[in-house]
Order: C-alpha cells, then structure tokens, then sequence
C-alpha cells in the first residue's frame, strides 16, 4: 500500500541528496520515477541539486497546477513507481490533497522533501498541511554550530545580521540561512547575529 512521506528538517540537512539518492535506487531496479520541484527556486537552474555535487532534471511545479492529473497521466502512459518532491514546503494546500489522491487512488508513493519553518520559525502553507496529511513524517537531521540538533534557521543579510522581518519566501543558500537549534534561534532573534 502506498504512502504519502513528508521528509522535513532545516537547511543543510541533506533533504533533496536524499531525494536524489531515492530516485537513484529505484532507476538502478528499471523503476521508473517523476521527480519535482519548485519553479520558483530557479538557484540550480530548474534542476534538484545537492550541495555535495548531483543533481537531476525535475519537472516543476507552480500555484494552480494539478498535480493528480498530470501525474494520472503519466502513469498511466508509464507506471510510475514513485513520486518525489523536493522544496515541497513551496506546495500549496490543493497540491498535498492532490498528492494524497494520487497514493490513495493511483497506489503509488509519494515522497515530499522540505523545510518544516521558515526565518521567523512559521511553518510554510505545504509544511503545515504534509505534517497533518503525511501518512509518515521523518525528520531529517543537522547540526547547530552549538553540536545540537538544529530545528530551525535564521535568515541573514550580507553583513551577517540576522533578519527578523520581510517576505516568508526568498531564495537562497548558505549564504542567507543559517540552521540553529531553538535556544540559539531564539538568541539570534534578539540579538541580531548568528
């Protein structure tokens, strides 16, 4: 019996080398997978790209789209054996039902890799409803510069000072987030620095 999986964590936690590498197992049994991700996330130019160097074409997705008939589709041109999302905190709500009809109608698994909060420790629109529809939820793990488990991120801006304010969605890497746990997430947001 299919699933919907929600693989969430903060950045630098090796969410979509996961991804990857998932995709890679069932290509290397002749299974055949649809892989997306965000259009609004353009950083490895349409691609899913880990840090550590591999990357894969993905089919994008957009607000408005449906994902259940597109994937209907193509399963039913091809079987597909598995569904993989990557930036799925990027989701909408209509997407995640979506994806639970195509497990609950089509059988076919659907694994969502994504950032559970955002700078401000919010949950994003496609987080909120995975943690309430995912029929399995696996936290993915990094680390604070502390040693502890970080469960949240800071955004920063290029001098290094921790934002505390502006648009839940913008781009970036390393570069503008930095993954902490709660105590010093919360110490940051006072005090301005990472």
């Amino acid at each position: 019996m299919a699933k919907l999986y929600f693989y969430y964590s903060t950045m630098n936690a090796g969410k979509s080398t996961a991804l990857l590498q998932a995709s890679h197992n069932y290509g290397e049994r002749g299974m055949r997978t649809l892989v997306y991700t965000a259009k609004l996330d353009d950083r490895a130019g349409g691609r899913i790209a880990s840090r550590i160097g591999i990357s894969a074409e993905a089919r994008h997705f957009t607000a408005g789209q449906d994902l259940h008939a597109e994937i209907a589709a193509e399963h039913a041109a091809a079987p597909l054996a598995c569904v993989l999302v990557d930036e799925a905190q990027f989701l909408t709500r209509a997407h995640v039902a979506e994806l639970a009809r195509v497990v609950d109608e089509l059988d076919v698994p659907v694994l969502c890799y994504g950032l559970r909060t955002d700078f401000l420790g919010q949950l994003f629109e496609g987080s909120a409803q995975l943690l309430a529809w995912a029929d399995n939820l696996v936290e993915l793990k990094t680390v604070c510069h502390c040693g502890a488990k970080a469960t949240m991120v800071v955004r920063v801006r290029p001098d290094g000072r921790v934002e505390t304010a502006g648009a839940q969605v913008e781009i970036g890497g390393n570069d503008r987030y930095v993954p902490l746990c709660r105590k010093h997430f919360r110490e940051a947001l006072r005090t301005g620095t990472a």
